[in-house]
């Protein structure tokens, strides 16, 4: 069964709400968003292309083919507002150099250390108890989750199965699957980049599984899961740029990243003379760098992975900047939620190539990321 209900609610701001329940699905957009056109590019028997969910409330269908995903075309995409923030005129793309392809994702640098020299990623040790966080989540009968709606192969909106699918999708099925058992319900409630912390700290959600890095300054804000992934901070830029990484090479360029990401915290240290440009997302960066109006993205490899499969055009340059691990992020009181979630997290790393994480990484990254040997990261525990 599928319904579909009128927009608002508790979408949200900037929300779309899709409840899903053993085959079913429900959703609410929070307020009217820009589409993102579908672009459906032949080639080589290659559909490349999607959409992400509209203002109208829509329901969710099967994974598009791959190279498919939403589309970030010459339209724009949701909440993309070409023209504002500074830097943020158009501009031509200079220059020329051989792609090193789309999907590579280089060594990356050092792994950030707090002040006190602990490592961020460190979390509490899993248990299987039911203390009141999980409590109320069993008693509510649905998990809320914040998401994205358009981070390519991550958490999309699929207009074809008309369901969020993506790597982290998979993650919110596990741990809603060990909270509520077989079927449960999950409401999506897609959210910024820059509003996660105070969605968890409002509690509008009950997680966010987000592509959310663990950092010294967001521990002390909300908690987190052990690491489930890790990328870096990387530049995305035209292949036939001249810009070569995080170097000298971005001096006088317009540098797109989104408000309350990680990256806009590094360009405020230090910009290697750049001209920062904020978007309330990263699918919008990549809209203004196909219409000229920013000369490259900075954003976690991983999610320029995503980007760059959706256009061929671009692709990663330059070495990471960052070690970033990926955590599932919860309110600071919900100390038994994070102990539940890091024991799913146990589970879904059991098996080396046949778990559960393996899988996930197959379906969705294997094909638009070089590495090796892909394993999940090693948990870390403070207590």
């Amino acid at each position: 069964m599928t319904r579909t209900d009128e927009p608002g609610g508790d979408g949200g701001e900037d929300g779309a709400r899709t409840s899903a329940r053993t085959g079913g699905a429900r959703t609410v957009a929070g307020r009217p968003v820009a589409v993102v056109a579908l672009v459906a590019v032949l080639a080589a028997g290659v559909m490349l292309g999607a959409a992400v969910q509209a203002a109208l409330s829509g329901g969710t269908a099967a994974r598009p083919p791959a190279g498919s995903g939403p589309s970030a075309g010459p339209d724009g995409g949701p909440d993309s507002r070409p023209g504002s923030g500074p830097g943020s005129e158009p501009g031509s793309r200079p220059g020329s150099e051989p792609n090193t392809g789309p999907g590579t994702v280089r060594p990356a640098a050092g792994r950030e250390r707090c002040a006190d020299g602990s490592d961020p990623a460190a979390s509490l040790r899993p248990s299987g108890a039911a203390g009141p966080a999980v409590e109320r989540v069993r008693r509510a009968g649905r998990l809320v989750v914040g998401v994205d709606q358009n981070s390519y192969l991550w958490g999309y909106f699929d207009p074809f199965s008309r369901e969020f699918t993506g790597f982290d999708i998979e993650l919110v099925k596990a741990i809603a699957t060990d909270l509520l058992g077989p079927g449960p319900e999950i409401v999506y409630k897609t959210i910024p980049t820059d509003q996660r912390i105070p969605a968890l700290r409002r509690r509008e959600v009950d997680m966010v599984v987000r592509t959310m890095s663990i950092t010294c300054d967001r521990i002390r804000q909300v908690a987190f899961s052990t690491a489930y992934f890790e990328a870096g901070q990387q530049i995305l830029a035209p292949e036939n740029s001249r810009i070569t990484g995080f170097d000298a090479s971005l001096r006088g360029r317009r540098l797109c990243t989104a408000a309350g990401s990680t990256a806009q915290t590094l360009l405020e240290r230090d910009a290697r003379g750049a001209r920062p440009v904020y978007a309330d997302n990263q699918l919008d960066c990549l809209v203004r760098l196909q219409l000229g109006e920013v000369d490259a993205v900075m954003t976690d490899s991983a999610l320029a992975a995503g980007q760059a499969a959706q256009d061929p055009s671009v692709r990663l340059v330059g070495d990471p900047l960052t070690v970033e691990p990926y955590g599932v992020a919860m309110n600071l009181g919900d100390e038994d939620l994070v102990r539940r979630v890091n024991k799913v997290l146990e589970d879904y790393r059991r098996g080396g190539a046949d778990s559960a994480w393996t899988a996930a990484y197959e379906r969705w990254l294997a094909d638009r990321m070089e590495t090796a040997e892909p394993a999940p990261p090693a948990p870390v525990y403070r207590d």
